[in-house]
């Protein structure tokens, strides 16, 4: 799913070819996204245009030869005038009748000669690793580069950069070019994008368009860009394994108005590897440009008022928003005076809005992870660690949706839990936090699932080892970290090849609160008092099926609804109810005699504990609200999904807990029998904690 989808798109005719554009609606001026080289196409801009278009309107167009826009065999059709041409045909009928353009490499050059060429349709210029007609080649480059047009035979290192190569061996040209492009250490999701745009169009389709040969003359065209007047922000990086920074040099020299920022250390693509520095430079520049005026801050220092913080729950599920309320009333004991915001989407919302909590206005622009979650699952299937990589656009635009809520609230604290967005560009940005800040998880360490292969073991090695470098060069980021749970709770093992054991590290770089329930089960009253009220009958036994908060679990329900009927035949006085969740239709589910649906049940924890046997996913909360209420339960955890087939079954098995089925072995025989003999077991579970928030209350309460 992407972040944000456009309010307009369509095609535009010109010269052979449709160009597909896209529009971004806002009130404020316009930043217009050139695209760059045609080896990748417009959706390279995803790290900038939620943000972006918050502010500004943005538009943006594919290239021809990718994305949603022709391809073409006329090698004349790719000249740099000719897509000079495709922008301006595109602010026409966009109505864009000026903005500031933004470029990326290819597009960078292509952004500086629009100016050049159209200078009465361009307010301002933002370019990023420019490729120019005056570009310093990078010296490893140069000897391939002039020989870019002859025959290569299996063709090393940047003698790959060949026309008859792409044609080809496309994949593995475009393999070494990215591991150029995205040389910072890291970056293996930039990578793989890199690598799937280029797959969208071909080696011959890229050897046609790099054949092209302009037919501007030099000399004007540098007198042109020599006359350029507007603002312009040159942006590079000084690791740039493609272009040389001092290519950018040359650029700032030749255009009065123009100023420079080098990222240190940084490589070519640095708007998708380090994309809330980019961002925040084009905000800044694209204000400036326009004299737009910053929102003044709500609060402001000196101010007498009372403690504030940001409290930013998880949306994957329901079990963060009880643990987390639990956690801020008794916050609100240990600082009476202490106004808490949530920053927080659906289903969370639900549970806050029963509970009377302030939620900030801006929750209603997050981009909504839990759709991103659904639309990535399978049959009782979510591969969680890729889709929570593939979910990297829409966790840095609630980032930056983030950053600048903090920035006009003036909070004393911010809480996350496992707001994985927060932690990461903090950590990745340590020079804009601005307020104390504590970190809350209860699991730590990605772990590859065997269906992933040797590459899944690599990149969660290496989100391992970019997590931990993160906490050992910036441990002022976390002022508190709360592990939930207590240290036997980790799972065995190293974070990968040459890395730390993930207990020891987690032990020496976290407090422990115990778990957090978010209920107190002995305060729950009498049980046959709380059956009654809640309509459960004495000479009934209840079954009750929860899936959570996410719209993952239908396939777990029909199954476990198919073997109601053999179930009933075992045990004539079971009663099953399903809740579904917020994100389940009722209705969309087999209607089976004898099987009650609900939706979202409020305080679901009180009638788990009433109950006679729970079936349930593999999520840890609801396992743990049913360990900590002593009732018999199966759980399934959905398959590939890391951490409930690792971190959480680690744990429950340390409890002595609940009875793991695999979804594969489940049939309406196999389900009913089990459903039998856990009615007629005896748990035997340790003991769950009940302070658990009161601890992690007084190790975040130190902040304030």
């Amino acid at each position: 799913m992407r972040a944000r989808y456009p309010d307009q798109e369509g095609l535009v005719e010109r010269n052979g070819a449709s160009i597909h554009y896209e529009i971004y609606e806002n009130d404020g001026p316009t930043v217009f996204l050139m695209p760059t080289w045609q080896i990748i196409h417009s959706r390279h801009w995803k790290m900038q245009i939620p943000y972006l278009s918050r502010h500004y309107r943005v538009v943006t167009f594919d290239p021809v030869g990718n994305g949603r826009s022709d391809r073409h065999t006329d090698i004349a059709r790719f000249r740099i005038e000719e897509v000079v041409a495709d922008a301006v045909a595109v602010m026409d009928h966009t109505e864009t009748a000026s903005a500031v353009l933004a470029g990326l490499s290819y597009g960078g050059g292509l952004s500086i000669l629009t100016a050049a060429l159209h200078p009465d349709r361009i307010d301002g210029i933002v370019v990023i690793s420019a490729a120019h007609f005056w570009s310093v080649e990078h010296p490893d480059r140069l000897p391939a580069f002039e020989a870019i047009e002859e025959p290569a035979d299996n063709p090393e290192g940047w003698f790959k950069y060949n026309l008859d190569h792409w044609r080809r061996n496309w994949p593995d040209f475009i393999d070494f070019f990215f591991d150029k492009s995205a040389s910072d250490p890291h970056s293996t999701k930039l990578f793989d994008d890199l690598q799937g745009w280029a797959l969208e169009t071909t080696g011959h389709q890229i050897a046609t368009q790099s054949s092209a040969k302009t037919k501007l003359d030099p000399e004007e065209i540098e007198a042109k860009v020599r006359s350029i007047e507007v603002p312009t922000l040159v942006i590079h990086g000084s690791g740039d394994e493609i272009i040389p920074h001092q290519s950018s040099d040359v650029l700032t020299k030749m255009i009065a108005n123009a100023e420079m920022v080098k990222l240190e250390g940084a490589g070519h693509i640095s708007n998708a590897r380090f994309p809330v520095k980019t961002n925040r430079l084009i905000k800044d520049f694209v204000d400036r440009v326009y004299a737009m005026r910053r929102p003044e801050a709500i609060w402001h220092i000196g101010q007498a008022r009372d403690k504030r913080a940001l409290y930013v729950s998880s949306p994957i599920g329901l079990g963060h928003a009880r643990r987390d309320l639990a956690i801020a009333d008794e916050l609100r004991e240990l600082h009476p005076d202490l106004h808490i915001d949530w920053l927080a989407q659906d289903p969370v919302t639900r549970v806050l809005q029963d509970n009377d909590e302030s939620i900030h206005p801006a929750s209603q622009q997050l981009a909504n992870e839990s759709a991103h979650i659904e639309a990535e699952s399978g049959e009782h299937d979510l591969h969680a660690f890729q889709a929570i990589r593939d979910m990297d656009e829409i966790l840095l635009a609630n980032f930056m949706l983030f950053d600048d809520v903090v920035a006009e609230g003036q909070y004393d604290l911010v809480i996350g839990d496992e707001s994985w967005e927060i932690d990461y560009h903090l950590h990745e940005n340590p020079n804009i936090k601005k307020t104390a800040y504590a970190w809350m998880t209860d699991f730590v360490g990605w772990i590859p699932m065997e269906s992933g292969g040797q590459r899944e073991a690599f990149v969660a090695a290496d989100y391992n080892a970019e997590m931990i470098g993160h906490i050992a060069r910036y441990r002022r980021i976390r002022d508190k970290a709360v592990f939930v749970g207590n240290p036997d709770d980790i799972v065995d093992g190293t974070f990968g090849p040459g890395l730390p054991e993930i207990r020891g590290w987690t032990e020496h770089n976290y407090d422990f609160a115990g778990y957090v329930t978010g209920f107190d089960p002995s305060t729950l009253g009498d049980r046959a008092e709380l059956r009654q009220e809640l309509g459960y009958q004495t000479d009934q036994r209840i079954c009750i099926v929860s899936v959570g908060g996410s719209g993952v679990g239908g396939s777990l329900i029909r199954r476990i609804t198919e073997a109601y009927p053999a179930a009933k035949r075992l045990v004539p006085d079971l009663r099953m109810v399903v809740v579904t969740g917020p994100r389940i239709d009722p209705h969309s589910l087999p209607q089976v005699e004898g099987v009650e649906y609900r939706s979202y049940v409020d305080r679901l924890y009180r009638h788990l504990a009433v109950a006679d046997l729970a079936i349930v996913q593999g999520g840890l909360t609801t396992t743990m609200e049913l360990t900590a209420a002593k009732v018999p339960f199966i759980y399934v955890p959905l398959r590939n999904h890391f951490e409930q087939n690792h971190h959480v079954r680690a744990r429950l098995d340390r409890y002595r807990a609940g009875r793991h089925m695999d979804y594969a072995d489940i049939s309406p025989d196999s389900l009913a029998d089990a459903i039998s003999v856990e009615l007629a077991s005896t748990v035997s579970y340790l003991d769950v904690e009940t302070d658990g928030a009161s601890r992690a209350a007084g190790l975040i309460g130190q902040l304030l």
